[in-house]
């Protein structure tokens, strides 16, 4: 089994900068080959943006890569991926997901792994506590953020 401490840790440190910048604490980094090649965190209020989940800034932040290359990369999140995050996860053929935690948001995780991506959930208590903690200090922007 992966060890998935330091790069979820790594994405722990992306979703930290995007709270620290006025925004949600929520990263995402993409590894290939046992090397960070994307990361980014939610953006969508400091950049005002519709769509700039951490996974998409992290996505974003990789650039232009063809096919093989998100074949072979895993994606980390420090929250369980949304409908359109999932979607890019598909659209782009990355076959792993490896997700800080679930227990405030989960997102179609059961319809991901339908379609052949390993999804896995390490509940990971820091994960938790920075979203709870975001929860219910700004509920408001939270519910935005997931179209509520």
């Amino acid at each position: 089994m992966t060890d998935h401490t330091s790069f979820m840790q790594a994405a722990i440190g992306e979703a930290r900068k995007g709270r620290a910048s006025g925004g949600i604490p929520i990263g995402s980094v993409l590894v290939l080959d046992g090397e960070i090649i994307g990361r980014g965190h939610n953006q969508r209020v400091q950049k005002g943006s519709t769509i700039r989940h951490a996974e998409m800034d992290c996505l974003e932040g990789a650039g232009r890569l063809p096919a093989s290359t998100y074949q072979r990369a895993i994606l980390y999140s420090t929250l369980s991926p949304c409908d359109m995050c999932s979607g890019a996860v598909l659209l782009y053929g990355i076959k792993q997901v490896v997700v800080g935690e679930n227990a405030t948001f989960k997102g179609p995780e059961e319809y991901v792994r339908s379609r052949g991506v390993t999804v896995d959930v390490l509940e990971n208590e820091e994960c938790i506590a920075m979203m709870r903690d975001f929860i219910a200090e700004e509920p408001e922007l939270w519910n935005e953020d997931i179209g509520e």
